[in-house]
């Protein structure tokens, strides 16, 4: 009775959402923030600060929109009656992606925390891949999200003791040194690391992770505090990485990162870095097919219903599979970091369309009737984040085909200023779209 009155306990609901900073502090954070650090210094904080917010104002319309309607977010976007002639495609196409990425992400955890390992020692990484999937499963099968998540809980504070104590430990030896700028800027060359922050930050499928954690909690205040405090201590973390990174020497790798901080940190460096590295990515190789499933089950899970359960086998089969393939790749011997920024990238390229769902979901009245519906300033917070990541989108896809082609139009200034007027226009169209969607659901109801 004690154990089930704790288990429902506010407090517990509140740590609960640990899951989600789990889920996008992996080693593809540890990568992609430290590897920032060391080619741009600080000027790229600006980018990992954005991501924060745009992190937490697509988090709380994801939850709040279960909380109102009762639905997960993939449910949803395919009963939205302006989906409805596209909704198997839509369907389809967000489960292919999701799942591909996730894949991706999957890959990369299980690689990282090897990385992790081998810098506290532990070598033969064929074989620490397999016992790392072995662990991630035996967990996964635990039908209790509750203990799921206090061990992500722990880990995450674990992980922010580590970076953290580790920074401030950079600081009090050399404060001045963290202090020359610029902090604001957009260097040439930096486009991936940028869209790469976002795309670590903002997951894609953490959206649809947090549609789903939404039901725990009673009230969206709650939500709300939850929401905020797993974000923001996931922020601290990826800023004390950057700032670590920041003493890097190039080329990055991990063991260089290490070798940089010895001088500072002394031998325990590469314990610290290691085991920071190891826990991000188990944490994470938990979450990630946890919340492939999680969407799966928002897309088709009215259809047999109890296969979709957490003990149900559709509900496995979904993050076994992606289990199974990062397990393929990790067992692949392909060097991590390249997996790792490439999967932030794909990712970061997910991103608009799924926001813009969101956009779209979140001002329609007859699914989040009108006490969930968006207000002025939560219109204007989420129509900015789908304009910036609208802009990443379109600059990396230039960048590929400039490869493609062997030219070289992005790196001039005309590029970039065709983009922003290109997604500011995009911008405009869909909040007229979405100002539309508002007022016809309102006179329908």
């Amino acid at each position: 009775m004690l154990k089930l009155k704790a288990q429902n306990s506010s407090a517990f609901r509140i740590l609960m959402w640990a899951v989600i900073s789990a889920a996008f502090i992996g080693p593809g954070t540890v990568t992609t923030a430290a590897k920032a650090g060391a080619e741009y210094r600080l000027e790229l904080a600006w980018a990992l600060l954005f991501s924060v917010l745009a992190c937490y104002t697509l988090q709380e319309a994801s939850a709040r929109l279960y909380w109102i309607s009762g639905k997960e977010l993939g449910t949803a976007i395919i009963q939205s009656p302006y989906f409805k002639r596209q909704r198997y495609f839509i369907s389809l196409w967000i489960f292919g992606a999701i799942i591909l990425g996730s894949a991706a992400y999957e890959a990369g955890n299980l690689m990282g925390a090897v990385a992790g390992l081998e810098l506290l020692g532990i070598e033969n990484p064929r074989l620490l891949v397999s016992a790392l999937a072995l662990g991630a499963l035996l967990l996964l099968m635990i039908p209790s999200l509750q203990l799921v998540s206090s061990l992500m809980a722990a880990l995450v504070i674990g992980m922010g003791l580590l970076f953290a104590g580790g920074a401030l430990v950079l600081f009090a030896s050399s404060p001045a040194k963290h202090y020359t700028g610029p902090y604001l800027g957009f260097p040439v060359g930096s486009e991936l690391l940028i869209l790469g922050l976002i795309g670590t930050t903002v997951v894609p499928y953490n959206l649809f992770l947090g549609s789903g954690l939404s039901r725990h909690n009673r009230s969206l205040p709650e939500m709300r505090l939850g929401l905020a405090l797993a974000i923001g201590l996931g922020g601290v973390i990826s800023l004390a990485i950057l700032w670590i990174g920041s003493l890097t020497q190039l080329p990055f790798s991990f063991q260089s990162l290490a070798n940089s901080l010895v001088p500072l940190l002394g031998k325990q460096s590469g314990f610290i870095l290691g085991l920071g590295l190891f826990a991000a990515g188990f944490s994470s190789s938990i979450t990630a097919p946890l919340a492939s499933a999680i969407t799966a089950r928002s897309l088709f899970g009215n259809h047999e219903e109890g296969k979709w359960q957490g003990n149900g086998l559709n509900f496995r089969l979904v993050w076994a599979g992606v289990l199974l393939s990062g397990w393929i790749f990790g067992m692949s011997g392909l060097k991590p970091i390249p997996v790792i920024i490439l999967a932030q990238a794909l990712n970061g390229l997910l991103l608009p369309f799924i926001s813009i769902f969101l956009w779209i979901i979140v001002n329609d009245a007859r699914l989040v009737k009108k006490t969930g519906l968006n207000r002025a300033s939560q219109n204007w917070a989420l129509g900015l984040v789908v304009w910036a990541t609208i802009v990443l989108g379109l600059f990396n896809a230039g960048k590929a085909l400039d490869r493609a082609i062997e030219s070289a139009f992005m790196q001039h200034s005309l590029a970039f200023a065709t983009i922003l007027l290109l997604a500011s226009a995009l911008s405009l169209i869909l909040l007229r779209f979405i100002l539309k969607i508002r007022r016809e659901s309102l006179e329908s109801i």
